[in-house]
C-alpha cells in the first residue's frame, strides 16, 4: 500500500489553514476535517483526534515560529570530518572558549571531536573547520581532591558523557564524570567567562596550562616562551608566545578569580619557580588551589595580541561584573541580531536547524585581532593604534572567497571594508609584496594556493563598497600577481605552470594555473573599473591561461610539461600532487568560473559539455591516491572539498537549469543536516556552511567577483533577508518557493517583483535593491524555462 498518511494529513491541514484569511466553505471545512480525522485514526493518534474535534468544530493549533537562535546546534560538524568546535564565541570574536578533547590527529584540528570520551581542559582560542591544527591557547582545567600531575602527554583526561553536555549559542556546559565538576562557559569578543561548581567537601584546583596547544605533539607546534605573574590572590596575568601553523604568534591574558585562592604554584620548565610571584620560560604551567569552594567559582579571562594591559582593558570593557548569566545574555543578543538577518520558513524543524546552524558557522571567522579600542599588533609585530578599522585574521581565503565572503557582503556589509583594509594593511606591513594567502592569529601561514584576497577585494569594489583606497588596492593586487613566488614566474613565462616528473612533488601545476587565471580575471575587472585599459587587456588575456592546461583530446585539465607534452599515462580519477590540490582531474577541470561559455566551447559545445557534467556525477566514486579531503562523493563530484562547490550550478550555463536544480537538492539532502555529522567535510572557516545557506535560499555565486547569483532549487519554503539600509537600497529580499517539497525540486516558472523571470540568474544589485523572487516548483523538470541562450548566466553582471 503506497498511501502516505503524513502527506494526506498535511494536505488536510493545508486545506484548513491556507485560505488566505477567507472563510472556508462548510463543505470544504467538513471534508478536510473528516479527512484529517480519518488520517489521525489511521495512525492511531487519539491526541490528534482531540485536536481536530473540540466542541464539534475543526481546530488548528498555531505555534509561534521558533527564534533563529533556538535553531542553532553548535554541535553540527563536531563528528566526522567537519572539524568544528562546540564552545562559546561571539560573532567573529577573538575568543572561542571551548573544550579540548584531543590535541593531535587530523580530526582534532579544532581541539574537539565528538567521538572522544574525555576532556583535557578548556582553552580560549580555536579555529573552526580547518584541515590543519593550531591555537588552543591558555587552557584551564578544573580538578577536585588532592592535587596530582597529569598522567598523559597531552594533559589531564577527565571523562565525560554527551548526556551531561549542552552546547547553545554563546553558552556551553558539561558535568565531568570524574571528578564531578560542572563547567559552564560563555564568551564575548575578547574575553571568556567560566563558572565551575566543585564538590563542596573536597579541595578544588584550577590548572593553567601554557605548555600544550592544538597540534602537539608535532615538534614544530611548540611554545617559544611564556610568562605568568601573580598580581594577587585573585588576579594572574601573562602571555604565551608560540609557533605552529602560524609560525610566530603571541596571546596576552589576564585571569581574574571571583574568590581568592588559598595558594598557587608556578612551574617553569618542569621545576617549581623560585619566585612564587612570577614564572617565565618555555614550558610554563600553574595551579590555583582552594581548600573548599562552597559556591561556584567564576573566572574571567581577557586576551589580546597587544599587551597584558590591553587584555585587562578588553576584560573590563566587555565583562565588567561577576554576572555570568548577564554575559551569556549579552552575547546571545548579538547572535540573535545576526541570525535574525534571515527569516526562514520550512516544512520541518530539522531544515530550520540545518540552515541556522550553517549560518552560525559562517560568523565564527574571520576572527578579529583588534582590541576593544581598535588597537592591534600587525604582521610587522608593531602595535598600530586607532587604525580606523577592525583588523581581522583567520582568513581562509582559498576556501572562503567562493561563498562565505559573498554571503558576508549581503548580511554583514558593515565588516566588508574592514576585511579589505585588513588585507591592505597586511600587504603594507609584511614587506613580501603579497596580499594575505591564509592568515592566522595575525600571522601568515602561506597555506593553500592562489592569491584569493584578490577576488574578495574586487567583489567588494564591484558591489559598491568604497571604504578603502581602491588605487592602493589595485596596486597591491598587481604587485602580488607579478611576483616570482609559488611558480608565478613559470606561469608568466609559459602561460601555465609546467608539471613535475615526480607525481608526488606538490607543484600542483594545474590547480595553480586555473586559480591564477581566475585571480587574473579579477585583476582585469578591477583595472577596467578604474579605467586602466592596458592592464585590463593584459590580465584579461592572462585570465585565459586555463586553456593551456585543458586537453581537448580528453576533455580534462591535465598536467603538461615545459616542452608541451601532456602527462601520460593520465587517469582523471587520480590525485597527482604534481598537478592538483586536494582533488583530481574530474574535480578541477570545472574551475573556470570566469569563462564558463569558453569551457563549454572547449568541450565541444552544449551537448558534450552537459554529457561531461552528467558523467562527473555518474562516474565510479573510486579516487586513486585518495585524500581525506576528498569526501562527500557523488560519482567523482566531491562536495567535501571546495574545488567542486560551484559545479552543480554549471548546468545553467548550457541551458539546462533543471539538472542544476536536481543536483543541488541531492547535495543538500545527502551532505547537510542538523546532527553532529551534518558536514560532509571540513567546514573550512564557514565555506562549507555558506554553500548551504546560499543553496537553501535558491542561488549561489559561481563567479564570486562577477556580482551574479545563479539560481538553483531552494530547500526552504520562504527566505527573507533583512538588508542593512546603510549599505543596501532595499529593506528586504524574499525568495518564495511555492509548492516546495522534497519531490518538487524543479522550477516551473519564476517572477521577480511581479514580473516574469525567464533567466536562471540574478544580480547582487537586484538582490540588494530589495524585492521578491517567486519560484513555482514542481515534480517534473520544465525543460523550456531559462533554456534560451540569452537566459544563461553571463560572464559578468550587467
Amino acid at each position: 500500500m503506497n498511501f502516505d498518511v503524513r502527506r494526506f494529513v498535511s494536505r488536510c491541514v493545508k486545506s484548513l489553514t491556507s485560505s488566505c484569511g477567507r472563510p472556508l466553505s462548510r463543505q470544504r471545512a467538513r471534508g478536510a476535517t473528516v479527512g484529517l480525522a480519518l488520517a489521525c485514526w489511521l495512525v492511531g493518534s487519539t491526541a490528534c483526534l482531540a485536536q481536530v474535534f473540540i466542541g464539534g468544530q475543526p481546530q488548528t493549533t498555531v505555534r509561534p515560529a521558533p527564534k533563529p537562535i533556538d535553531c542553532v546546534n553548535p554541535m553540527v560538524g563536531t563528528s566526522g570530518h567537519g572539524h568544528t568546535y562546540p564552545g562559546a564565541a561571539a560573532p567573529f570574536g577573538m575568543v572561542q572558549l571551548s573544550p579540548d578533547t584531543r590535541l593531535d590527529t587530523w580530526d582534532g584540528c579544532s581541539g574537539y571531536h565528538y567521538s572522544d570520551k574525555w576532556i583535557l581542559g578548556f582553552s580560549h582560542t580555536h579555529i573552526t573547520g580547518t584541515g590543519c591544527p593550531d591555537l588552543g591557547d591558555i587552557r584551564l582545567t578544573p580538578l577536585s581532591g588532592d592535587m596530582y600531575r597529569p598522567q598523559h602527554w597531552d594533559g589531564y583526561h577527565l571523562p565525560f558523557s554527551h548526556a551531561n553536555e549542552t552546547a547553545k549559542v554563546g553558552y556551553y556546559t558539561v558535568t565531568l564524570t570524574k571528578p564531578k565538576i560542572t563547567v559552564e562557559l560563555t564568551a564575548t569578543e575578547h574575553a571568556g567567562m567560566h563558572r565551575y561548581t566543585f564538590p563542596a567537601d573536597k579541595p578544588a584546583h584550577l590548572v593553567l596550562d601554557l605548555i600544550r596547544s592544538i597540534g602537539a605533539p608535532n615538534p614544530n607546534w611548540t611554545p617559544i616562551e611564556s610568562r605568568l605573574v601573580a598580581e594577587s590572590k585573585t588576579t594572574f596575568s601573562g602571555f604565551r608566545h608560540s609557533k605552529g601553523w602560524a609560525p610566530d604568534k603571541t596571546f596576552y591574558f589576564v585571569i581574574e578569580l571571583s574568590q581568592p585562592c588559598d595558594g598557587w604554584t608556578i612551574e617553569t620548565d618542569g621545576k617549581q619557580a623560585a619566585d612564587a610571584s612570577e614564572g617565565r620560560g618555555k614550558l610554563l604551567q600553574a595551579h590555583f588551589d582552594f581548600k573548599r569552594l562552597e559556591k561556584p567559582l567564576m573566572v574571567r579571562v581577557g586576551i589580546s595580541g597587544v599587551s597584558v594591559e590591553a587584555a585587562r582593558k578588553n576584560l573590563q570593557a566587555e565583562i565588567p561584573a561577576w554576572d555570568f548569566d548577564a554575559t551569556v545574555k549579552k552575547t546571545q543578543a548579538q547572535w540573535s541580531e545576526l541570525l535574525g538577518k534571515f527569516q526562514i520558513e520550512a516544512a520541518d524543524r530539522a531544515t530550520l536547524e540545518t540552515f541556522y546552524s550553517a549560518l552560525y558557522h559562517t560568523a565564527l571567522a574571520p576572527m578579529m585581532m583588534s582590541d576593544a579600542d581598535g588597537t592591534y599588533r600587525g604582521i610587522d609585530k608593531t602595535v598600530h593604534e586607532k587604525p580606523g578599522f577592525t583588523y581581522y585574521s583567520t582568513l581562509s581565503l582559498w576556501d572562503t572567497f567562493r561563498a562565505e565572503h559573498p554571503l558576508l557582503t549581503i548580511y554583514q556589509p558593515q565588516r566588508v571594508n574592514d576585511f579589505v583594509n585588513t588585507m591592505l594593511a597586511h600587504y603594507r606591513q609584511y614587506g613580501k609584496h603579497a596580499l594575505p594567502v591564509w592568515s592566522l592569529a595575525g600571522d601568515e601561514t602561506w597555506c593553500m594556493i592562489g592569491n584569493h584576497a584578490i577576488p574578495v577585494i574586487v567583489e567588494a569594489y564591484a558591489k559598491g563598497f568604497r571604504g578603502f583606497d581602491a588605487e592602493a588596492a589595485y596596486a597591491a593586487m598587481r604587485d602580488t600577481v607579478m611576483q616570482d613566488r609559488d611558480f608565478l614566474k613559470d606561469y608568466r613565462k609559459h602561460g601555465y605552470i609546467p608539471t613535475a616528473k615526480n607525481k608526488g612533488e606538490a607543484r600542483q601545476s594545474v590547480s595553480r594555473t586555473l586559480e591564477y587565471a581566475y585571480d587574473d580575471s579579477c585583476v582585469a575587472r578591477m583595472a577596467a573599473m578604474l579605467g586602466k585599459t592596458d592592464d585590463a587587456a593584459l590580465f584579461a588575456k592572462r585570465a585565459e591561461n586555463w586553456r593551456n592546461v585543458f586537453d581537448r583530446s580528453v576533455g580534462f585539465a591535465r598536467g603538461k610539461s615545459a616542452d608541451g607534452r601532456w602527462r601520460d599515462p593520465f587517469d582523471p580519477r587520480e590525485l597527482v600532487w604534481a598537478d592538483y590540490t586536494e582533488a583530481n582531474g574530474w574535480q578541477y577541470t570545472w574551475f573556470v568560473p570566469q569563462n564558463v561559455p569558453g569551457l563549454i566551447e572547449a568541450m565541444g559545445g552544449d551537448e558534450k559539455y552537459l554529457a561531461k557534467l552528467d558523467s562527473l556525477f555518474s562516474a565510479d566514486s573510486k579516487v586513486l591516491t585518495a585524500s581525506p579531503d576528498i569526501t562527500g562523493l557523488i560519482g567523482q563530484y566531491a562536495h567535501g572539498n571546495e574545488p567542486c562547490h560551484h559545479v552543480a550550478y554549471l548546468y545553467n550555463y548550457a541551458g539546462m537549469p533543471s539538472k542544476t536544480q536536481s543536483r543541488v537538492r541531492e547535495v543538500a539532502r545527502k551532505f547537510y543536516d542538523n546532527t553532529v555529522e551534518g558536514c560532509c567535510g571540513n567546514d573550512d572557516c564557514g565555506q562549507m556552511s555558506a554553500w548551504y545557506v546560499f543553496s537553501a535560499m535558491g542561488f549561489y555565486p559561481v563567479d564570486p567577483a562577477s556580482g551574479i547569483y545563479v539560481l538553483g532549487s531552494p530547500t526552504v519554503a520562504k527566505a527573507t533577508i533583512n538588508l542593512d539600509p546603510k549599505y543596501h537600497k532595499g529593506k528586504t529580499f524574499t525568495v518564495i518557493a511555492e509548492n516546495n517539497s522534497p519531490q518538487n525540486v524543479y522550477i516551473q516558472s519564476a517572477t521577480l517583483n511581479g514580473q516574469p523571470l525567464t533567466r536562471s540568474w540574478l544580480t547582487h544589485a537586484e538582490l540588494t535593491a530589495g524585492g521578491t523572487l517567486v519560484l513555482k516548483m514542481g515534480s517534473e523538470p520544465n525543460l523550456t524555462w531559462a533554456s534560451r541562450r540569452e537566459d544563461r548566466p553571463p560572464v559578468a553582471a550587467k
